[in-house]
């Protein structure tokens, strides 16, 4: 057993012989082979790796994966050493050199080692010879310029190994990296200035080569409409992409894509390589019967080279060997969220999708959830399994967009049926039927068996459909050599991929196509109806009788009797319809046996949907318009597509778990299915988009009194998945009127819960009605002009007449003080959109509370102001309680704690407290012929009055010292206040601990 003391001990012994015979070493003659024998090797196996394979694994489960040097041209294969875990996940690399070589100047072995671990989004390599040490960080860019210094993150000679062997332990050994230690060493280490992940880097590629392709395109092929000119873009890219990883890979000989442009038409000299390549593969991504416009294109030379140069050294700094589909994935998926517009001088516009626009980005999903949601499914379903009982489990995503759960899920499967065959069975001696290759791979078939039986895609964007199978071809690609390829054709007459067609479709998810029978002429074209049954039979295998195509034909008629008068404009809508009427009709069984076993993905999030869509989803989902998101839609389909005991696991905005307008779907869905987990992800999961997360895990059966929901919270950092974790019998939450599925653990639950039982709430004892709202098009009395609103023409900032009234926003006030900076008017009246005249704006004093914000914020306002949507305004109704008092007790700590644990709106960006929120907080009521009661009302409204008198103090103070005085005074106050509230409310002091999150 290797232990840190037994590490120290093996590594003192190499650097005292190094040091001993330190001369011999340094001679030329020593080369790098008894280097690494002599002295690399036993270093790391010190720290535990197993350099030797000692535990006996294949070639393909090595722990530590040795490569010989080999030149091929002018480069040279990959790194010394790639150390993995789990088998497939590259952890860093060892590039080794004799000692002769001065490490610390010579910038060949750092490129060389940067560029494959940048290629490979890995944290960290290392260049050795054992006398000298150095570490590189490998999330910068590498140059072939660069000094062998830039990016070098830590340098050590041997003669430094003991005096930091702390960190060489904390950092590189084996125990240590598997807990995460290089992530944190980067994190903690690394200069981020310059940083720039390789899927970040290979976008701006893709990018630039769109903009080419599209000028060229659109400049030299008027004939092609916009649709076209997308296609043509996205499918020589893709092939490209794919034939030079090819190369990377040793599949393809390389600088077979550089011989496109030595002469003649570039584009047709790439289009014959192509051609080749349908031979070969049979993928689908060369089917040039069906593509009827690669073969016509016209494309600039210049065009052509400038891309096909990018994608070797010296401009590219792509190891492509090591750039896997994950990576791919990433850079597609920001590159789909993108599209060519063709003006009508058919010129090329590249612009961001509307539907990107609003969700204000595109959000791939990194790959720990990818992982944590496949394991939780797929993993879980297969687990124990056979191949040929997980040969009949079908896996879908309904959106897929680049294919990250896709090739996740994939990717799962392949190491388990590598395990299950190298734990079962002798590896392959080079026959068809085999499923293991001499080394412990999965052999070529046994992949293309995998994939077609098991994986299915749908997205309604057709690049994006077109990416899931590129990288899930490359995915069935990795493995394979020249040579084995080569086997293949020649012993099997087989061609190496699969064609997927059958197996990723693009469509509409949502949209079936019974929405003809609601709108049979007026379906947009965009709009991709699409029917699941038909489009994956072999899922839907349960049916049931046949209908009568008679019976469907009159149908069809008397729906085109109703639309009469719109028959000429839509009559080739329905004479596609009336061509397919003959076709046999097969209904399909709704008892669960028919279906997808697992449902993952990330869907859509507030995704743009016309009217007319938006009125039928909301009908087919039974879901209100209101609150018909995308995203709650998609989660619904999924029970729709999914059979009987099915896992579902998607991740999705966490608001649907709390806010009181999802609770109908809520009530829904605990009475339907088995909400099996909830994942809160209180941190950003997606990069640059601040929307909460969740995953969410179901089972398609109907709950029953064993059923458990199990509510993880995370508040940490996502990727580290530290939880806390409440459960409880999923019966019981429906108890809950709320049905607020954000848990907390039974101690706070039960200090809630008496909170609110013991008190009325806010609405028995005020009214609250939220601001007026100025301006919106077609609203007011008269109706708004589109002039009226941008110009904002009732705004001004002085008092003009009569009708002009000082109004405030939620940021012109903090807790009991005001912080005006610019006076605003508004001229009053009916004119106004929806000017709210049962707000208490002309009370003598009110309450405004802040709307856009995490926890409550109010003040007293005596002045009458009016107060914009952003703001909500209380008029007290019980005649027994002051303003004072009720300020006192919304701004205390205890009502704000109690308001998260109700609405848990703490850290979110678009926060918002809403009446029907505000309405429920728990106020308590005084009996003021109880003595005890009384003095503790008396002295929260004393303290009101001095915190507001202190803030108007401050506000005409100049001197910082006093300001500090006022401010020392205030919190004195606003201390003593949350000290009376919790007694006032009874609050034992393990409770206030509760509350004070100590």
């Amino acid at each position: 057993m290797v232990t840190k003391e037994s590490a120290y001990k093996k590594i003192s012994e190499l650097v005292q012989r190094f040091e001993e015979q330190y001369a011999s070493y340094k001679n030329s003659d020593y080369n790098e082979t008894l280097t690494r024998r002599d002295f690399i090797d036993p270093f790391f196996k010190a720290l535990g790796w197993d350099m030797d394979n000692e535990q006996g694994y294949a070639e393909s489960f090595r722990e530590v994966k040795h490569e010989d040097k080999l030149k091929i041209g002018n480069a040279v294969k990959a790194p010394d050493y790639s150390f993995r875990a789990n088998s497939d996940k590259k952890l860093f690399f060892v590039e080794a050199k004799k000692p002769s070589i001065v490490i610390k100047e010579d910038i060949h072995p750092a490129y060389q080692v940067r560029r494959y671990g940048w290629s490979g989004k890995l944290a960290i390599s290392i260049v050795t010879d054992f006398e000298e040490f150095a570490i590189y960080d490998c999330t910068k860019k590498p140059f072939k310029t660069d000094k062998a210094s830039v990016a070098r993150m830590k340098y050590l000679t041997f003669r430094d190994y003991l005096n930091e062997f702390d960190f060489l332990w904390d950092t590189l050994a084996r125990i240590s990296v598997l807990r995460g230690s290089l992530d944190k060493y980067v994190q903690g280490t690394a200069n981020k200035r310059g940083a720039e992940t390789v899927d970040k880097d290979f976008l701006k590629t893709l990018d630039g080569w769109r903009t080419y392709l599209a000028t060229s395109l659109s400049r030299d092929n008027k004939e092609l409409n916009e649709e076209e000119i997308n296609f043509a873009v996205q499918q020589t890219i893709d092939r490209i992409i794919f034939l030079r990883i090819a190369e990377g890979r040793k599949v393809e000989p390389e600088g077979n894509l550089q011989t496109a442009t030595t002469q003649g038409d570039y584009y047709q000299n790439l289009f014959s390589i192509f051609k080749e390549a349908d031979d070969k593969y049979n993928s689908g991504l060369f089917d040039f019967k069906k593509d009827t416009i690669s073969k016509k294109l016209k494309i600039d030379n210049k065009v052509i080279k400038t891309i096909i140069s990018e994608l070797y050294v010296p401009k590219s700094q792509y190891e492509f060997s090591e750039l896997s589909v994950e990576i791919l994935g990433s850079a597609y998926e920001q590159f789909l969220g993108k599209v060519i517009r063709i003006t009508p001088a058919h010129h090329a516009k590249i612009e961001e999708k509307p539907e990107v626009r609003k969700a204000g980005g595109v959000y791939y999903t990194p790959e720990y959830i990818v992982e944590y949601i496949v394991k939780n499914t797929v993993g879980k379903l297969i687990e124990g399994k056979t191949p040929k009982e997980i040969s009949k489990i079908k896996i879908v995503d309904p959106a897929c967009g680049s294919g990250s759960f896709l090739i996740g899920a994939y990717n799962y499967l392949l190491n388990y049926h590598k395990n299950y065959y190298s734990n079962n069975g002798k590896p392959a001696k080079g026959r068809k039927e085999d499923t293991l290759t001499p080394e412990g791979h999965l052999t070529t078939a046994e992949k293309k068996r995998i994939l077609l039986n098991n994986i299915y895609g749908v997205d309604i964007d057709v690049n994006a459909v077109e990416v899931t199978k590129l990288s899930l071809l490359l995915k069935c690609l990795e493995g394979e050599t020249e040579a084995s390829i080569a086997h293949q054709l020649s012993m099997f007459h087989e061609r190496v991929l699969p064609t997927l067609e059958n197996n990723i479709k693009s469509g509409n998810s949502l949209v079936s196509t019974d929405i003809y029978e609601n709108e049979l002429f007026e379906v947009d074209k965009k709009t991709k109806p699409f029917n699941w049954e038909k489009e994956f039979p072999e899922v839907f295998v349960e049916r049931i009788e046949e209908s009568d195509p008679k019976e469907e034909l009159k149908r069809i008629a008397r729906q085109a009797k109703a639309h009469a008068e719109k028959a000429l404009e839509y009559s080739t809508v329905l004479s596609e319809k009336l061509e397919t009427v003959f076709e046999p009709q097969v209904n399909y069984a709704t008892n669960g046996k028919g279906g997808f076993d697992v449902v993952i993905g990330n869907p859509p999030y507030g995704a743009s949907i016309g009217t007319d869509v938006q009125n039928y989803l909301s009908t087919k989902y039974n879901l209100p318009i209101t609150i018909a998101d995308s995203f709650l839609m998609f989660l619904k389909r999924t029970f729709q597509v999914s059979k009987k005991d099915a896992l579902i696991s998607l991740i999705i905005p966490s608001t649907w778990l709390y806010m009181s307008q999802y609770l109908s779907f809520r009530k829904q869905l605990l009475n339907q299915f088995q909400l099996d987990e909830v994942q809160l992800f209180r941190k950003p999961i997606f990069e640059s988009v601040t929307v909460e997360t969740c995953t969410i895990l179901l089972t398609n059966k109907e709950p029953d009194k064993y059923s458990k929901y199990h509510f993880k919270e995370i508040k940490t950092e996502p990727s580290k998945f530290i939880f806390e974790e409440n459960v409880v019998a999923q019966a019981k939450l429906l108890e809950e009127p709320e049905i607020n599925l954000v848990l907390s653990n039974k101690v706070i639950n039960s200090l809630f819960t008496k909170i609110k039982n013991k008190n009325p709430q806010l609405k028995e004892v005020a009214l609250v009605i939220c601001g007026l709202t100025p301006y919106r098009l077609g609203k007011g009395k008269p109706k708004q002009s589109i002039n009226i609103v941008k110009e904002r023409r009732f705004d001004a900032d002085f008092k003009k007449d009569k009708s002009y009234r000082q109004y405030v926003m939620g940021r012109d006030f903090n807790k009991y003080c005001w912080q005006i900076e610019k006076e605003r008017w508004i001229s009053y009246g009916d004119w106004l959109a929806e000017p709210r005249h049962k707000a208490p704006f002309d009370d003598d004093k009110k309450i405004v509370i802040r709307q856009t914000s995490d926890r409550l914020i109010a003040h007293l306002d005596t002045h009458k102001f009016l107060s914009l949507k952003n703001v909500h305004n209380l008029r007290v109704t019980d005649s027994n309680l002051t303003y004072e008092y009720l300020l006192g007790i919304i701004n205390s700590k205890l009502l704000d704690w109690w308001y998260q644990k109700l609405i848990p709106e703490k850290g979110r960006v678009f926060a918002e407290v809403k009446v029907v929120n505000l309405e429920k907080l728990p106020i308590k009521s005084i009996d003021f012929s109880n003595k005890a009661e009384k003095l503790k009302h008396d002295e929260i409204v004393k303290l009101v009055d001095q915190l507001l008198k202190l803030n108007e103090e401050k506000a005409n103070t100049k001197l910082q010292s006093e300001i500090e005085q006022i401010q020392r005074h205030a919190k004195f106050c606003e201390d003593q206040i949350n000290i009376k509230v919790y007694k006032l409310y009874d609050l034992t002091p393990d409770e206030i601990n509760i509350v004070e999150g100590k």
